[in-house]
């Protein structure tokens, strides 16, 4: 396996709660399933933005590239543990098929600090 796919993440999914109205909601929380996932790479993307209007905010993107051959059950709603930070996907994922089987798939992250 090539070095470049040698991180792990967490992906984390939500349970869902009900609200004293009665509707879902997702929960982060006890109900959210954790799956641990290696063979990724995990890089800065997209830069950094900052708003100062009343609070300093930084909002960070970075990109999830799975190893060539793996496909990982990512949802564009479920969120990434990896080295201590939670990161949320951010639109859709992109899957890499090929006639063969699965290529690999690509996440949009961004971490919000």
């Amino acid at each position: 396996m090539s070095v470049l796919y040698e991180q792990s993440i967490v992906i984390v999914r939500p349970g869902t709660v009900s609200d004293r109205y009665g509707n879902e909601k997702a929960d982060w929380g006890e109900s959210a399933t954790r799956t641990p996932v290696a063979q990724v790479n995990v890089q800065p993307a997209g830069g950094s933005q900052e708003d100062t209007d009343d609070k300093r905010i930084v909002v960070t993107g970075w990109l999830l590239i799975s190893a060539p051959g793996t496909y990982p059950d990512l949802q564009a709603t479920d969120r990434i543990e990896y080295e201590g930070m939670t990161l949320q996907v951010t639109g859709k994922i992109g899957r890499w098929p090929t006639p063969a089987g699965v290529r690999h798939i690509e996440a949009q992250l961004k971490e919000v600090d």
